[in-house]
């Protein structure tokens, strides 16, 4: 058999749909918020009824698969990576847009095998931008070819990253002493989407030239993450070595260079990593 994983990632792109369906529905209706971690890490009704659905229809495709859901982890599942075919999945990536009905919010499946991911789908409900990226066969928005900018210039670039839901004080320290940092070399400047996977996205577009951010989760970068290899993108860790899927830390750039000029100016938050098991 030529490609295994295609018919698995086609049911992606259509469960994706179908979760950018229930999503856009929701969004006519009062939406009941719930706190997590903190007073803006936010999660919905529709969150965990949407990642009920995927994983619920993949369980009966693929019994053997495993999972990794945001909402499921929340609810204190485990984050292992295996080397089992693994599903990665965000239903709602950008709940605080959702619930403010701000127009970008993204359903975000990610494929692993091996630990190393086969395809990744992004669907950007509120636009109706899906983005596909299968390894070794490009990356593509709606049947379109993406190309990263290639722009290695950091002075000429325009980059993507965001504040996190963290507050406290000495988090908050870092994330805006990082930008004020980055403005300083001068950068173009810096944009905030409010959903990693379309940060993401728009670097594989070309549309942005880099992306970074610490605080993050395996379910908001497995999507994304190959769409902007098979575009022609890197990605690596903030500190400028090999990007890690399960670090919670990310640089994604149109090229190695902006990824490690980007790397220079960072400081690191320490973070608890998505694997880490107690």
């Amino acid at each position: 058999m030529a490609d295994p994983w295609q018919q698995c990632m086609d049911y992606a792109v259509t469960l994706a749909r179908k979760a950018g369906e229930v999503v856009r529905e929701a969004l006519k209706e009062e939406i009941s918020v719930m706190v997590k971690s903190s007073p803006a890490d936010l999660v919905t009704v529709t969150d965990q009824k949407v990642e009920k659905m995927i994983i619920s229809s993949i369980k009966e495709k693929y019994p053997s698969h495993s999972f990794i859901g945001e909402e499921s982890v929340a609810a204190g599942e485990g984050s292992i990576l295996t080397d089992n075919p693994t599903w990665i999945i965000d239903p709602i990536d950008g709940t605080t847009n959702f619930v403010h009905r701000f127009p970008f919010v993204a359903v975000s499946i990610g494929f692993v095998v091996n630990k190393k991911t086969e395809f990744g789908v992004v669907y950007s409900c509120v636009e109706d931008k899906m983005y596909t990226g299968r390894k070794g066969k490009g990356a593509f928005c709606n049947g379109q070819k993406l190309r990263v900018s290639g722009q290695e210039d950091i002075t000429k670039s325009l980059l993507v990253t965001e504040m996190g839901s963290n507050r406290e004080p000495e988090t908050l320290k870092i994330v805006l002493s990082n930008m004020e940092r980055l403005l300083s070399i001068p950068v173009h400047g810096i944009r905030a989407v409010g959903t990693a996977a379309v940060n993401m996205c728009l670097v594989a577009t070309g549309g942005a030239d880099a992306y970074y951010e610490m605080g993050i989760h395996c379910w908001d970068m497995a999507g994304a993450g190959i769409i902007i290899t098979e575009a022609g993108g890197v990605l690596l860790d903030v500190s400028g070595g090999p990007f890690d899927l399960m670090s919670r830390r990310i640089i994604a750039a149109s090229s190695r260079a902006i990824g490690e000029r980007i790397a220079k100016e960072l400081q690191i938050i320490p973070l608890q990593r998505d694997d880490a098991t107690n």
